[in-house]
């Protein structure tokens, strides 16, 4: 049998990412429109990629209805300008959509059936809630395959400090307040916006330009965070401040062979080294990256202490902070979300994955000390994703110097 041929991320981008509902700057933007102008400006960014050499088309939606319905990878690519002979299909992983978009894809190109492909994900959660209009089988309950809660984010946060007293709310708290500081610190240095694709708007003042993340709250402090209503549980420790907002968005990567970047001359900006999604009990579903973080380090043969970058995708700060003790990594540990992350910008679902894979990409090509990376993330009804990537920019020596 072959050897599985090299997986590279070439490139991704985004839209700035809007608060979602009627105040949002997207209520009047369709789902579609979204993804469909990210990947229209990945495809100017990247002009030595030919379109009709696009093997397919891979979009996640986590509901997949209205403006985030009709095979969304084959409709963005068809408005996107792609020629008709270039296929698609919609992908549906909740949360790690776009996650599963590149690991998808990825697997075709390992396997030698793709030379390059485009992976992404839009979530417009002020269109479509998550779960808005789904029918779940009454068995669930009445078996009790499932508690009540576990098809309730919150809930499902709550239980994680029920089960480990040491990840309290002063934690959390102090752990969203950081996620925001470094967000703005990255903003201010310029860190997020090269890779963000502005949007047109439509408001009731009239047309705008999207131009960054809605929902940053940088003067975010301990004081304000504690008084904050915890609306899963009285005397909670979940609350909004210590939550990723519902969110508008949406992301869009190529990925290529190793022959396909000699051919067309592209620099790419990762390799895929393993990936591993991982099932744990629904009602607890934000420890889901723990397990298939150490199932992607065993297939890579490596260990924890071989990452150097983390993006850790959060939706919610006690998420996070489970993964962060099961391996014995500070909550402070500079080598996590340097800047900052969901809690910040916001989590439309299915269009997450890719941008951790989008600031993992850029903070590589900073580091030339860290040979390799992780994105990871929680998945709804009880799942957990994670992808390990390698530094093309990896140098020994500045590795021996840090």
């Amino acid at each position: 049998m072959a050897e599985r041929a090299d997986v590279v991320f070439v490139d991704g981008v985004r839209t700035p990412f809007g608060r979602a509902g009627e105040k949002g700057q997207y209520w009047n933007t369709r789902a579609d429109d979204l993804v469909v102008k990210a990947m229209i400006e990945l495809l100017e960014r990247n002009p030595s990629v030919p379109k009709d050499r696009i093997d397919d088309v891979a979009i996640a939606a986590t509901t997949q209805q209205g403006d985030q319905g009709l095979t969304l990878g084959r409709t963005a690519a068809l408005l996107a300008g792609l020629p008709k002979s270039v296929p698609g299909f919609a992908i549906d992983r909740m949360c790690a959509g776009a996650m599963t978009s590149v690991t998808t894809l990825g697997s075709g190109i390992a396997f030698g059936a793709y030379d390059l492909a485009i992976a992404g994900g839009v979530e417009h959660m002020g269109r479509h809630p998550m779960g808005f209009g789904a029918d779940p089988n009454p068995r669930f309950l009445s078996e009790r395959l499932v508690g009540e809660d576990a098809l309730n984010m919150g809930m499902t946060a709550e239980r994680i400090h029920d089960r480990f007293p040491a990840l309290t709310k002063e934690r959390s708290d102090r752990y969203a307040m950081r996620s925001q500081q470094k967000t703005a610190a990255a903003y201010a240095a310029g860190k997020i916006q090269p890779d963000l694709v502005p949007v047109a708007i439509r408001s009731e003042s009239g047309w705008g330009l999207a131009t960054q993340d809605e929902g940053m709250r940088p003067e975010t402090n301990m004081e304000s965070l504690a008084t904050l209503r915890t609306p899963f549980r009285p005397h909670g420790r979940v609350s909004a401040g210590n939550s990723s907002p519902l969110t508008d968005g949406a992301t869009a990567s190529i990925l290529a062979s190793a022959d396909a970047v000699k051919e067309f001359g592209l620099k790419p900006k990762m390799r895929m080294v393993s990936f591993a999604f991982a099932g744990v009990e629904p009602e607890i579903m934000g420890i889901g990256p723990v397990p298939s973080t150490e199932k992607a380090l065993r297939k890579a043969g490596l260990t924890i202490d071989d990452i150097g970058l983390f993006e850790l995708n959060e939706a919610f700060a006690i998420q996070v902070l489970s993964l962060l003790d099961h391996f014995g990594i500070d909550d402070e540990d500079e080598r996590v979300n340097k800047w900052g992350g969901a809690i910040a910008v916001g989590h439309p679902l299915a269009a997450s994955g890719v941008r951790l894979m989008i600031q993992l990409a850029r903070q590589f090509e900073e580091h030339p000390e860290v040979r390799y990376g992780l994105t990871a993330m929680c998945v709804g009804l009880g799942q957990g994703g994670s992808v390990i990537w390698e530094n093309p920019h990896f140098d020994k020596r500045a590795a021996r110097k840090a």
